[in-house]
């Protein structure tokens, strides 16, 4: 079957950009999102959110009529699910935006149709989503009771890309696709083959959903072990970046670099999927876990040592994305130092993140100001390094010679 019209619900920073390029193949793609400000913008040609050359990419979709934006799913040859599924507060799943997405899709389910879900998910989501679509629609058959000769064919396709570089990998990064079963998944490949330089190789639906949480955990470890020796390091008075130079010397390691925790939709939050499906084995990655959630709470409080100096202290915080030049704030662990910093009264705190123009209302509520590098520098007597953005890495030690530095990212090691 030849593929017309794709549907992708949510357009976000995974939604967006893959509903750009399937239409930037020639295929007509309906784009569905809860957001009438996203929608509305779409319609428009733009993008609301940062992403490198994503807006040039929408803006010829839209002129070409290839892409549309909508709150309200319409029939489609495929529909493809990315939306979020962050954790509870007890660190369980939440599929609450799977469920919606199911229930808001299924009225338009037609036979022959392929639904995928590319939202990274704990092992049994496909599974689920075959459920809820099942319960909006018995009239249809579905490959967790039909098999093989089911109505609607589901597979799970995580996405594996990097923010940054998304609209380049989302191309040539292989993909790995789950099918429930073998018929669902030669239907995905016929899609992703549409876009997808890089090769696709199948597996069962919870092989796939276990390998996006194995890849995320792994570096979860990984990034945990550098946290872990930059603290070690700190008591034991050792620069904590020559340490790791000289270690990484060895052919056969390589120590990643410590940070300020861990941020972002995948890494902070996908290892504790594993955790609550195997809570009494997975001893390892529940520790990085905690190692990683705690990094945040110990550089707030190198940061309120240091304004403790000062009579009237000016803390200066440099970045609140998650990672380095991104817009995204999602988990990031910078944010989360300055909203605890503001509301503590540690002291007057500034915030440069040069890729949003204002801050979350959770800051600006405790009083925080969003001003420019030079503003914090000639203001603050504690600047506090959360992210490498490229404008930080051209500072030099001179530059920052009135205030204490908490260098969490190491552009100055």
């Amino acid at each position: 079957m030849v593929f017309k019209r794709i549907s992708v619900i949510g357009l976000g920073y995974i939604g967006l950009p893959t509903a750009a390029v399937i239409a930037s193949r020639g295929m007509e793609v309906i784009g569905v999102d809860v957001s009438e400000n996203a929608v509305n913008t779409i319609n428009q040609g733009k993008i609301h959110i940062v992403e490198p050359d994503l807006d040039m990419v929408v803006q010829a979709a839209v002129t070409t009529g290839k892409l549309r934006a909508t709150l309200t799913p319409e029939p489609a040859d495929a529909f493809m699910i990315a939306v979020p599924t962050p954790f509870k507060g007890n660190k369980e799943p939440d599929l609450t935006y799977i469920e919606k997405a199911a229930q808001a899709i299924a009225p338009v389910l037609e036979k022959d149709n392929l639904v995928i879900l590319e939202s990274t998910s704990p092992v049994g989501a496909t599974e689920k989503l075959c459920q809820w679509l099942q319960k909006e629609r018995p009239d249809l058959s579905f490959p967790t009771d039909k098999g093989e000769q089911a109505d609607i064919q589901v597979a799970h396709c995580p996405e594996r890309v990097l923010p940054g570089k998304v609209l380049q990998e989302l191309v040539s990064n292989d993909r790995i696709i789950g099918g429930i079963t073998t018929h669902c998944a030669e239907r995905a490949i016929e899609l992703y083959k549409t876009f997808v330089r890089g090769d696709c190789i199948v597996t069962n639906a919870r092989t796939a959903e276990m390998a996006k949480l194995t890849e995320n955990s792994s570096r979860d470890v990984s990034i945990a072990f550098a946290n872990e020796l930059s603290m070690i390091c700190d008591e034991l008075d050792i620069n904590v970046w020559e340490l790791i130079r000289l270690a990484n010397r060895h052919p056969r390691v390589n120590i990643l670099n410590p940070g300020p925790g861990v941020g972002g939709h995948c890494i902070a939050v996908d290892p504790w999927f594993i955790v609550d499906s195997s809570p009494k084995t997975a001893r390892m990655i529940r520790t990085a876990r905690e190692i990683n959630d705690h990094k945040p709470h110990y550089v707030m409080h190198q940061i309120k040592s240091a304004a403790d100096e000062f009579k009237r202290p000016v803390i200066a915080c440099l970045g609140i994305a998650f990672k380095a030049d991104i817009d995204d704030l999602r988990e990031s662990p910078a944010k989360a130092i300055a909203e605890e910093l503001t509301a503590s009264g540690a002291g007057e705190v500034l915030i440069v993140e040069p890729n949003i123009t204002e801050l979350p209302a959770s800051l600006v509520d405790a009083g925080a100001r969003l001003v420019s590098l030079d503003e914090a520098l000639q203001s603050c007597n504690v600047l506090a390094v959360l992210v490498d953005h490229r404008e930080f890495k051209k500072l030099q030690a001179a530059d920052t010679k009135q205030a204490m530095v908490i260098d969490t990212r190491g552009i100055f090691g």
